[in-house]
């Protein structure tokens, strides 16, 4: 059996959104499968391929461990594979590479299984992840609404507004979700927490009907600023750019910086040349609106 899974990025947060808003970005790992007799055999190509560490050629690939769990939830076992990643998806840098890779496996489970994605696979993916935000937008595609109930973990996808054209200001440094996410206080200031719930609720606007009030809507006390000494470049390029009239965030962990042009100020070009955006690779991916997506060979 063949197979090929086709997982966007994703970005999380959007300023306000702790933990709450995703967007699917149409920047994409696409993962080849093949059934064997037995073992696992796995090639990374591109991003990710030269860190053994990280990203292991063994089960303990992040791929295998959520292909294995989606498996004994289905009730199947997992055949012998040979996988080849082709990876476009910057690693640690805040654009859902860990989300893509759990995705990709449970859907190849899914698939092995001969099983339609379903509600669980959401649930599974966002149990490995710790929250759904960055695994719904590259399950369902779009601007995802995640929330944790008694029930588990959900998520709505909404549509985006058209005119609205993310871009992307990738550094060469990494960073750790676990060590950014260690900054951030348990409690902030009923103000913050107003400020930020407010603007939360805007956002939701913004991004599906009123563009136009992304600056104010992608505003954020909750997290953000905690975060700034684990990286201060990142910061920098925010203020920077939300002072020029561009709404602008850190994306998901970092250290990559979001922004969400409109209209005519569309475009990779939006950063004004007096910015400095030196070691940073600028990126002006569409807003992914499939989601997963699996071809069977």
């Amino acid at each position: 059996m063949k197979f090929t899974v086709r997982v966007p990025a994703s970005t999380a947060n959007l300023g306000p959104g702790f933990d709450t808003f995703g967007l699917s970005l149409a920047l994409h790992d696409v993962v080849e499968f093949e059934t064997t007799e037995s073992g696992v055999d796995i090639e990374v190509l591109d991003a990710g391929a030269g860190d053994m560490r990280r990203v292991p050629r063994t089960g303990r690939h992040l791929i295998m461990r959520a292909l294995r769990a989606a498996c004994g939830r289905l009730g199947t076992s997992p055949p012998g594979l040979r996988v080849r990643c082709h990876n476009a998806i910057p690693h640690s840098r805040g654009l859902g590479s860990s989300a893509a890779a759990i995705v990709t496996g449970i859907a190849a489970a899914y698939t092995l299984a001969g099983r339609e994605l379903d509600a669980d696979a959401l649930h599974l993916a966002a149990d490995f992840e710790g929250h759904a935000d960055n695994v719904a937008a590259s399950l369902y595609g779009g601007f995802v609404v995640a929330w944790e109930s008694e029930g588990g973990f959900r998520a709505e996808r909404l549509t985006p507004h058209h005119a609205i054209r993310p871009v992307v200001a990738v550094p060469s440094t990494q960073s750790s979700t676990h060590e950014t996410r260690g900054l951030i206080p348990e409690q902030v200031p009923l103000a913050d927490a107003v400020f930020t719930g407010g603007r939360t609720a805007l956002a939701v606007h913004a991004m599906t009907s009123r563009p136009d009030l992304l600056l104010d809507a992608t505003g954020d006390r909750l997290h953000q600023d905690y975060r700034r000494p684990a990286y201060p470049a990142t910061m920098r390029l925010v203020d920077e750019l939300r002072s020029r009239g561009i709404a602008a965030a850190v994306s998901g962990a970092g250290p990559t910086v979001l922004a969400l042009p409109y209209g005519e100020q569309s475009g990779a070009g939006i950063v004004p040349p007096d910015v400095d955006v030196d070691g940073y690779e600028i990126l002006a991916p569409a807003i992914d609106l499939d989601g997963v997506q699996i071809y069977l060979a």
